[in-house]
């Protein structure tokens, strides 16, 4: 019995031939190693309080004059099926007589365990809502100053999460490993057709 081909839920929108080119990779199984020798980069930011600091670091290089961040942290409830990498609120509370807003960034837990360049990605993303509330030009304009490689590492994340799913799922059945060798680079050169993935996550 032939198995079904694997859901791309994170990669909608793109165009076919390159779906086409990433199932070929999952079927021979070197998305994930592709990915693994394509950003080797590991970070240290695995608290709460280090997150703060390098979102902190970020703002202060880029955005010094947007509103205060009173919270960061990484969160366990954000589930990436939802398509929520992470989420930038603003929570209003009673101090005294006034009512005062608080901006709060979190991000999903997994990315304790994601390359550095990713980590970085999910946070401009997230830094660049202080300022632009909608997915629109100016939004992502912002987004490319803080990181000018920051649609390709959007489009690779999603690959990751991707080979993430499939690949782990093949290993939870058969017990085996991915093979490192023999490593392609997937790169988006067509926009999708609809608007981004990113356009419509709730992050």
């Amino acid at each position: 019995m032939t198995a079904a081909p694997p859901t791309l839920k994170y990669l909608n929108g793109y165009p076919p031939h390159l779906l086409a080119d990433v199932r070929r990779m999952l079927d021979e199984g070197r998305l994930g190693s592709t990915l693994r020798q394509r950003y080797p980069q590991v970070h240290e930011v695995r608290t709460d309080g280090t997150l703060y600091d390098y979102v902190a670091a970020l703002k202060a290089r880029h955005m010094r004059n947007a509103g205060q961040i009173s919270k960061v942290g990484y969160d366990n409830r954000l589930r990436v099926i939802q398509h929520a990498l992470g989420t930038h609120t603003t929570v209003s509370r009673v101090q005294g007589d006034k009512l005062k807003a608080k901006r709060e960034i979190r991000v999903a837990s997994l990315f304790r365990d994601a390359p550095a360049p990713f980590l970085k990605m999910i946070v401009v993303h997230e830094l660049a809502h202080l300022k632009e509330r909608e997915h629109d030009k100016p939004f992502y304009a912002l987004c490319t100053h803080m990181e000018p490689d920051y649609h390709q590492l959007e489009f690779d994340l999603r690959l990751w999460l991707t080979a993430r799913d499939v690949e782990g799922a093949r290993r939870a059945v058969t017990g085996g490993t991915e093979d490192d060798s023999n490593a392609g680079v997937i790169t988006p050169e067509d926009k999708p057709k609809k608007d981004s993935p990113s356009e419509r996550s709730k992050s």
